[in-house]
């Protein structure tokens, strides 16, 4: 309803209501009628218009569609009539209403107050009952309680751990990095011109340029060939949280397999290079060829191949396997799963090699989370690579989380690099004004302390390894304790090498030098108060590696190592030889430099593929054979 109407109808209720008073009051005066008429029929003339009212519907009054035209008119008589039918009705209804709502209202109460008495007697029955229980099964529930911590000890050791290894796919592949460093421009024009050098080295014909399928650890190039399919992943267990898979071959590739083992067996590098001619994506070939080219000098093709070779393993990806997800256990007693470890290692020493240490640091924590048995050793280096990234406070997490009894610092590698962490984290702060947070955690000097009096040792192999050519070194190792310092253990000795090994160019920074010369000073003079700290940290060194043999005997020294020895050609020219090929052109009496006989090889009726992969060794040469016969028919004639 209007506005306007509204204001309408209740002005004519009001006026209504006045003249229906006015009525009964004047009905009420006159008794005996005007002109012979009785008081029955004036009851009758008041009551007509009532009763002869005709019969609307109420719900006309809310019609707001009608227009202002036939709003306005609307009979006043109309209006009257329903204004005092709804009244009259109202009245009536209003009252009933009221005493309803008064009884439920009663109602409502009275049941609030008894569901309030009972909710009330309910709980102190239940409350009752329970401490009851509870008093009488108060020890099974610790006996299970202790039961179910006892079991749950170990997979939070492993949810823990693995939390801090969780990989970064951002800082996975080394074109991230390197863009950071050098820039976009200067990354994409090498990868144009690589790939141009290395699409003109195909021996004719035309290779088609496909887009290969996006992966995380590398990023494959454009001209190599199509993903086979030849290997897959099965989940083969949920246990604890953790998903364990396993590699599968196919039947080509087994195939492919026995291939290998025969020519592996052989020495033949010609029969692996066939077999990654129909199987370019076999992965014991391609690590093979990989080896021979870091050994050759060729650095470049060896990490093209195992990027390639990463590219086969990641296809064959399982969709529930990630380097994200660390639940996934890929464990190194299956045969099929040890190429996957060996291929990760070699790649993150290339990315070490190439300066991108932050990719090398993502690449070991997922290495080191495919299997927390450690097989390739990604322990002995994690610390270096997250000292090379700068990477100081993630270090400390590391120590504290991977494992719940702190045992890594006892470490050689992790109780020098922790003071070496702390010390840059105590320089970064001291230049930003934030010094006040670091008093509670021990300096770097104590920290180097701890790590020197409980593996002295190390110092004798960096002051060698680095080398350290002060004066005041000599001095040093001229004291009984560090000049006679001994491991103890092979394990120990075997671990200090490696990581003297791995780490010895940090300690080429001056400010470290310093840290070093500081702290070892100060373990002398504590050591010429009470002889008996050295007794003690000793024992604590033969309890934490106890052991008679050698635990890492399986991890050599010279993986760990940047500097990689080269092997002359006419040493390796006998792998490319098979039982097969039985002319060799040894150094005879006519050869003039007998060092440099090289086997010599045909190209006519060859795959191409062979032949291109041939031709990357610097020892192989096509066409000897036949120059020297068309020099020896144009002699004859």
């Amino acid at each position: 309803m209007s506005a306007r109407l509204l204001r309408r109808v209740l002005k004519e209720q009001d006026e209504q209501r006045l003249s229906s008073s006015n009525l009964i009051r004047d009905a009420g005066g006159g008794g005996g009628g005007i002109g012979g008429i009785g008081g029955d029929e004036v009851e009758e003339e008041s009551d007509s218009p009532i009763a002869g009212a005709p019969s609307r519907n109420l719900f006309d009054l809310l019609d707001d569609g009608g227009s202002e035209e036939d709003t306005a008119n609307v009979s006043t008589e109309d209006i009257s009539e329903k204004q005092q039918y709804v009244v009259t009705k109202s009245s009536d209804v209003v009252p009933a209403i009221n005493r309803r709502s008064k009884k439920k209202k009663k109602k409502n109460k009275e049941i609030q107050k008894f569901a309030k008495g009972k909710v009330e007697e309910s709980l102190d029955s239940i409350l009752e009952e329970l401490s009851i229980d509870v008093k009488a099964s108060n020890e099974n529930i610790c006996h299970s309680a202790k039961e179910r911590n006892e079991n749950v000890i170990d997979a939070t050791k492993k949810q823990v751990g693995s939390s801090i290894l969780t990989a970064d796919p951002k800082h996975l592949k080394a074109e991230s990095e390197l863009r950071k460093i050098f820039g976009s421009r200067v990354v994409n024009s090498f990868e144009n011109n690589e790939i141009g050098g290395n699409l003109r080295q195909m021996h004719g014909g035309r290779r088609a340029i496909h887009n290969p399928r996006r992966t995380i650890l590398v990023t494959p190039s454009s001209y190599w060939p199509r993903w086979d399919g030849s290997l897959s992943m099965e989940l083969i267990e949920i246990k604890d949280g953790l998903h364990y898979f396993r590699y599968l071959h196919s039947a080509p590739y087994s195939h492919a397999q026995e291939a290998f083992e025969a020519a592996k067996s052989a020495n033949d590098l010609n029969a692996i290079a066939g077999i990654l001619a129909h199987y370019p994506y076999h992965i014991e070939s391609l690590l093979t060829f990989a080896e021979v080219f870091k050994f050759s000098g060729e650095h470049q093709s060896s990490a093209d191949v195992l990027a390639k070779c990463l590219f086969a393993l990641e296809c064959a990806w399982h969709p529930l396997f990630s380097p994200m997800q660390t639940n996934s256990q890929l464990k190194y007693i299956h045969d099929t799963n040890k190429p996957f470890f060996s291929a990760l290692f070699s790649h993150m020493k290339n990315l070490d090699r190439r300066g991108c240490h932050r990719s090398a640091l993502e690449v070991c924590k997922f290495l080191l989370s495919l299997d927390y048995d450690d097989p390739k050793g990604a322990l002995l280096c994690i610390d270096y690579f997250s000292l090379r990234a700068q990477e100081y406070r993630w270090l400390e997490e590391f120590v504290d989380e991977y494992r719940s009894d702190n045992s890594l610092w006892l470490f050689p590698n992790f109780s020098y690099s922790l003071a070496f962490a702390r010390f840059f984290m105590e320089r970064e702060s001291s230049s930003s004004g934030e010094s006040a947070g670091q008093t509670e955690k021990a300096s770097s000097t104590e920290l180097m302390k701890q790590a020197l009096m409980l593996h002295p040792l190390v110092l004798q192999k960096l002051v060698a390894k680095a080398p350290l050519k002060d004066s005041i070194w000599t001095q040093i190792l001229k004291n009984s304790f560090f000049g006679s310092a001994k491991a103890g253990s092979p394990t120990l000795e075997h671990l200090i090498s490696i990581y003297a090994e791995r780490s010895y160019l940090i300690w080429r920074l001056p400010e470290l030098q310093n840290l070093l010369k500081e702290a070892a000073l100060q373990v002398i003079e504590s050591f010429k108060e009470s002889s008996s700290e050295a007794k003690d940290w000793a024992c604590v060194r033969k309890e934490a590696f106890s052991s008679e043999k050698n635990e890492y005997s399986h991890l050599l020294v010279s993986d760990f190592s940047d500097t990689i020895p080269t092997i002359p050609p006419e040493e390796l020219r006998q792998f490319m030889v098979g039982p097969h090929l039985e002319e060799i052109h040894p150094g005879g009496e006519g050869d003039a430099n007998p060092q440099v006989a090289h086997a010599t090889h045909e190209v006519a009726g060859r795959n191409a593929a062979v032949v291109f992969l041939e031709s990357l060794l610097p020892w192989v040469h096509y066409g000897e054979r036949r120059a020297h016969g068309e020099e020896e028919d144009q002699n004859r004639q």
